[in-house]
């Protein structure tokens, strides 16, 4: 049992949970829905700021941006700094204002604006569209971890995950969310920048490696052995290293950088972060911050992706590595890196930080949608008034059918690819929420019909482009439809709000609190 115990992946993995627990512990004074929903809007710019990033850099940052780069090359790359775009876009035009507003949830946003209880209800059914796209795919990861390096099946995975869940947010709320969440940011990126020392000490210098994987041309020496076929893998440097196996031309490029930079604006569990700030000054600066945490960790996450690539084509890491590599997909390729590196302590480590990771965000996401069940529709539509403690106790009965919730979905995703399904996470935020955001703070002309409509159709669209988009033109078929959800959502609002003409009367008054200086 103690030789168990001492393994570095159990010990690491913990002391995290432990750690977990003990934050939790501490935090579990949740008086009133304020303290609940968004920790009293007491955490700095520095908290705050880690917590962003935390939040942000899921598991498809932290697992399958570099399995990208690994397996696509150049393309993986361009998909990893897309996301850098949309925390920056987010930092000018929305940060500030939001937190100005006051609000609990993003759907209160939308009521607020409008007066409208339809828009409340459809915002807060878009926000369980988003939130459970991108719950799927955390739990996904886990469940991949636990059953490759803990020997347990997928569907416990996802059993443990979604309990270990329900206790994080149950208890603690957004106060132990957001320390925990600041915890995790930096386990994690302490765990890649020892991976980037790691491999430069060992040599793997980007410039040197990225020319003798360009002009690599054959087979990769003993995979053979994992292939289903029996037969070594082959591989195309010249291919990997250019534009085309991703993105096939300009058009999909630019409809990726749409649906990735625009969908950070449209994830409720980024906007409610903000309402968690003192002040605006103090959400711009936690924005601020997090676009530098964030951009660092997406160029560590390319030279890994990088240096995994060098590892495997040259072809005599250990069998356990080059299994992982073959078997393993895109989602495995960090801790493959990190056993090749520094072996079993080192992995040990990565792990933690890949749980770390997965339990960040996912925390995110119950506390934001637990918001929209307890406080967008049952408190709001309660026949009676609730009291402070009712509302919490509310709150936490939706964690726990939450968590039943994206327990089912992430059994339905087994086998399918992180960074892919985040994506399509980002495309529906971006063509709804991103349209109602952008212009609902920075232009007075937009009405209740016009964004309810926006929802609608950029809901729609993104949905349609994602499960049925086979029945259109292959010239119209997108990994990540951006290109054409966005004008969608943004063209519906704006032509709507046109034709029906009725802008709330306290638009101005509106404009002036949310746009007013410190």
């Amino acid at each position: 049992m103690m030789q168990v115990l001492l393994d570095p992946k159990y010990l690491f993995t913990i002391i995290l949970l432990g750690t977990i627990v003990y934050i939790t512990y501490l935090s579990k004074r949740n008086e009133n829905s304020s303290d609940f929903f968004v920790g009293g809007r007491v955490f700095g710019w520095f908290t705050n700021g880690s917590a962003i990033a935390g939040d942000y850099l899921s598991a498809a940052t932290f697992l399958g941006l570099a399995g990208l780069t690994f397996s696509i090359g150049y393309d993986g790359a361009f998909y990893t700094f897309s996301f850098s775009i949309g925390l920056t876009l987010l930092a000018l035009f929305v940060a500030g204002p939001l937190r100005r507003l006051g609000a609990y949830t993003v759907a209160d946003f939308v009521a607020y604006r409008f007066h409208s209880k339809r828009a409340r209800i459809i915002a807060v059914i878009v926000v369980l569209a988003i939130s459970g796209f991108y719950a799927a795919p955390q739990l996904l990861g886990a469940a991949s971890i636990l059953s490759m390096f803990f020997g347990t099946s997928y569907e416990f995975g996802i059993i443990f995950t979604s309990i270990v869940m329900i206790f994080y947010v149950g208890v603690g709320g957004m106060k132990g969310t957001t320390l925990n969440q600041a915890l995790e940011l930096w386990i994690r990126l302490g765990a890649f920048i020892i991976m980037v020392a790691a491999a430069i000490y060992g040599g793997f210098h980007y410039d040197k490696i990225l020319a003798t994987i360009s002009e690599f041309s054959g087979t990769i020496i003993n995979t053979g052995a994992f292939t289903e076929d029996g037969k070594d893998l082959v591989f195309n440097g010249e291919t990997w290293y250019k534009s085309g196996s991703f993105n096939p031309n300009f058009w999909h490029s630019i409809s990726m950088v749409i649906g990735l930079a625009l969908g950070t604006i449209g994830l409720p569990h980024i906007l409610l972060r903000f309402y968690t700030n003192p002040n605006a000054k103090a959400a711009r600066k936690s924005a601020v911050m997090s676009i530098g945490i964030a951009s660092l960790f997406f160029g560590l996450a390319v030279y890994l992706g990088v240096v995994g690539r060098a590892i495997f084509l040259e072809g005599n890491a250990s069998p356990e590595v080059m299994k992982n590599l073959v078997t393993g997909g895109d989602n495995m390729v960090v801790p493959s890196i990190a056993t090749a590196l520094g072996g079993q302590w080192l992995l040990g480590l990565v792990i933690a930080g890949a749980f770390a990771a997965i339990f960040s965000n996912l925390s995110g996401l119950f506390i934001a949608s637990s918001g929209a069940i307890a406080h967008d529709l049952y408190a709001k539509f309660s026949k009676k008034e609730l009291t402070e403690k009712q509302r919490v106790r509310a709150a936490k009965w939706a964690i726990i059918l939450l968590g039943v919730f994206y327990a089912v979905l992430g059994l339905l995703v087994k086998g399918a690819s992180i960074g892919h399904l985040v994506a399509l996470a980002f495309t529906v935020g971006a063509s709804t929420f991103a349209p109602i955001f952008i212009l609902g703070i920075w232009w007075r002309g937009i009405t209740e019909k016009g964004a309810i409509a926006g929802l609608v159709m950029g809901l729609l669209s993104s949905l349609f482009m994602i499960f049925f988009s086979s029945v259109l033109p292959e010239a119209l078929q997108f990994r990540v439809p951006g290109i054409i959800t966005v004008p969608i959502g943004f063209l519906a609002v704006y032509i709507v709000s046109k034709l029906d003409g009725k802008v709330p009367a306290d638009v101005n008054s509106f404009m002036r609190k949310v746009h007013a200086k410190e």
